[in-house]
């Protein structure tokens, strides 16, 4: 079993940066492929970024790449994601997931994920 928690979000104006945290616990999170999706009302679930269990393999969604970036910590057993530049079009419930992998997978399909967090809400005005 993984526990996903999520923090970071809020609200804050086009041009903004955020950076939201996923803390894990309960198996060896080292051993997990992780990922950030968002999900705005009345729209599906979209991939944002993934990085391998090593933290040396990385993936974006095209939307995201030169403004995002994901990172994990394996001491503190946390995967964040620093969020610049922001647009209105960012606004969504942010979800941290894992699933177990193997060293540089980084998938990005939302039914491979196995564990997922709250979500954490992030507003951009405008």
């Amino acid at each position: 079993q993984v526990q996903l928690v999520e923090s970071g979000g809020g609200l804050v104006q086009a041009g903004g940066s955020l950076r939201l945290s996923c803390a894990a616990s309960g198996r060896t999170f080292s051993n997990y492929a992780a990922a950030w999706f968002r999900q705005a009302p009345g729209k599906e679930r979209d991939f944002v970024a993934s990085i391998s269990r090593g933290g040396s393999v990385t993936r974006y969604a095209d939307a995201m790449k030169g403004r995002f970036t994901i990172s994990r910590d394996t001491a503190k057993n946390t995967v964040y994601l620093q969020m610049n530049s922001l647009k209105p079009e960012d606004t969504a419930v942010y979800y941290c997931a894992t699933v177990l992998a193997r060293g540089g997978e980084t998938p990005t399909s939302y039914g491979t994920y196995d564990y997922w967090g709250q979500g954490t809400q992030v507003t951009v005005s405008s």
